[in-house]
């Protein structure tokens, strides 16, 4: 048996090999890691400058406020103003991280990030909140599933769709010491924090959680831990199932995903998105060009959201761990 489940203090956790690998270390939102990773930022990065459109809170940018108030812009609610300040701001040597929910930091300001921001190359960090039909009660309007397509569709852009709290906290670090464009999606609810705090993050390289031989479960985002669970119980239905996580959808890890498939043959991507234009179109395409392979996706399937508890949602939509499974097992079946 490759793993067992045990539990630590009351919580799951994932033991590979009897080596214990990751553990759900207690809940906790990927905002507050984003706003973690700003602060010590602030303290360690004079060049770091953040704006937001009136929602401090939700972004969790309230300690960095505090702290550095002649580094932080509240531009109201007015997120295109926001988008071309910040670009403007690039100009003196500024590293500008604005934040907004994510329905308001692409669809409602498309136009001036594609104008101001990528068309150039603007050393600009589009952090974005709330993103996924996890945003919950608020409801269709706010609980964008497009952006990960739009934004991967502008040249230059990085794309960015971390796990849990630490690796949102360590992305947040990251992107500042990269040059040019990025694009950092995070969410509201609490999810498992589950990877260690101490681990690298390397943009554009993917991490590979578990490894297995039958098939290979490409997740982003919160259905990394979604994924873990699947493979858990895949591995009492007897099969091997290979967890990766792609937290950098743009640039992808071409490498790692042939690598993965070339050992397992099958793929299921798995991801907080509409099934068009995210992670699951990205993968195919790369295996339809270099490596034909039987895929499928767990993704919301040409859908708007609706009002509800993030997980009535995710289960609703199709985004849970039996889904992963069930992708697995019709996948498998095509080899």
């Amino acid at each position: 048996m490759l793993f067992d489940v045990l539990y630590f203090r009351g919580r799951k956790t994932l033991q590979y090999n009897h080596t214990m690998i990751y553990k759900d270390q207690g809940s906790k939102d990927t905002r507050s890691g984003f706003g973690a990773g700003l602060l010590e930022l602030g303290k360690n990065n004079p060049r770091v400058v953040a704006l937001c459109a009136d929602l401090t809170g939700s972004l969790k940018m309230d300690a960095f406020q505090s702290e550095f108030p002649d580094r932080f812009y509240q531009v109201g609610i007015a997120e295109a103003n926001m988008m071309g300040i910040a670009a403007g701001l690039t100009i003196g040597g500024n590293i500008p991280f604005t934040g907004t929910f994510a329905n308001f930091s692409t669809g409602r300001v498309y136009d001036q990030i594609r104008q101001s921001i990528a068309y150039s190359g603007k050393n600009v960090k589009i952090c974005a909140s709330h993103a996924g039909i996890t945003l919950g009660e608020d409801g269709a309007t706010h609980q964008i599933l497009e952006d990960i397509g739009l934004m991967k569709m502008l040249p230059g852009m990085v794309v960015i769709n971390p796990c849990d709290y630490n690796q949102t906290k360590a992305a947040t670090l990251a992107i500042a010491e990269h040059e040019g464009p990025v694009y950092l999606r995070f969410g509201r609810p609490k999810v498992a924090n589950f990877t260690p705090e101490d681990m690298p993050f390397e943009i554009g390289k993917a991490i590979v959680l578990k490894e297995g031989t039958d098939v290979s479960i490409f997740a982003t985002g919160h259905l990394v831990w979604e994924s873990l669970l699947a493979a858990e119980e895949l591995e009492k239905k007897g099969i091997s199932a290979e967890v990766v996580n792609i937290h950098t959808i743009k640039p992808l890890d071409e490498e790692a995903v042939l690598k993965s498939i070339a050992k397992t043959g099958c793929a299921v991507t798995a991801e907080e998105h509409q099934i068009f234009g995210g992670l699951g179109e990205s993968i195919a395409g790369l295996l339809a060009r270099k490596h034909p392979t039987p895929i499928e996706m767990v993704a919301v399937n040409d859908s708007f959201g609706e009002s509800g508890t993030p997980d009535a949602l995710m289960e609703k939509y199709g985004l849970k761990s039996g889904n992963v499974v069930t992708a697995v097992e019709k996948v498998v079946k095509r080899k």
